[in-house]
């Protein structure tokens, strides 16, 4: 691991609670939509809420066990416990169903190498990956003045045109080049951060480049632009199912 990751996960085996909500924070809504998608509707919201609590539990009381040397990655391994969590859940009814007492499955060192029991899918990569780069957004977006992002927002994710957005605030075009420079610089910045400190493997670190994102500008705002867009839909279902549990 480089020295950014190796200093996070010895945070959270400190019982960092800074590291933990960090991770939290970041991670949270895709085990959450992941955790609804393998429910298929037999899980509420109350319910998955709880069930990301226990997750995080579990991975609190087993954080001293994970070890990336034996070619995990860190957010297969979180899948693997969430997974854990929703199948004892299951078991838990069924067994009252069947009137009987219900034994929790072991969260056994099976969960720390490479055979997890579960494969991760494409999209649940994807939205893990789009999970950094959003954090690495709003991160750049608090470093930024508001203008200066605002600036971005308008020409990359709203795709405005250069005048149009100097003309609604006030600015010269040459003003509107600036800014977005400015901020694209500071999010390209918080990316590097953002993926050297949640990956794992050099194939996490990779991923970078696969998104388009190591590109000239304009293919780094179109890849910025894609990510943004769909991971805060992602937020956005889940603040919605929060609200509604």
């Amino acid at each position: 691991m480089n020295p950014m990751t190796t200093t996070f996960v010895a945070r959270l085996r400190d019982r960092d609670d800074t590291a933990w909500f960090e991770l939290w924070t970041v991670f949270g809504p895709v085990i959450r939509n992941q955790l609804f998608r393998w429910g298929r509707g037999s899980v509420g919201a109350a319910t998955v809420e709880d069930l990301t609590q226990d997750t995080l539990t579990a991975l609190s009381k087993s954080i001293d066990r994970f070890d990336p040397t034996r070619g995990a990655r860190f957010s297969t391994w979180l899948l693997a416990i969430a997974k854990h969590v929703l199948g004892d859940e299951m078991d838990r009814r069924h067994a009252i169903k069947r009137g009987r007492g219900r034994r929790p499955a072991s969260l056994d060192e099976a969960y720390m190498g490479v055979s997890y029991g579960v494969t991760p899918d494409e999209v649940y990569e994807r939205a893990i990956f789009q999970a950094k780069i959003y954090a690495a957004i709003r991160a750049a977006q608090k470093d930024s003045e508001f203008l200066h992002f605002e600036v971005y927002r308008m020409r990359v994710f709203e795709g405005r045109a250069g005048k149009e957005v100097a003309t609604q605030l006030g600015m010269s075009e040459p003003t509107v080049s600036r800014h977005l420079r400015r901020v694209r610089d500071c999010i390209r910045s918080h990316v590097e951060d953002v993926v050297t400190l949640y990956s794992f493997t050099d194939e996490e670190s990779a991923e970078v480049d696969s998104a388009g994102l190591a590109g000239g500008d304009d293919l780094f705002d179109e890849a910025i632009c894609d990510i943004y867009v769909a991971h805060s839909r992602v937020v956005e279902d889940d603040e919605r199912r929060l609200a509604e549990r």
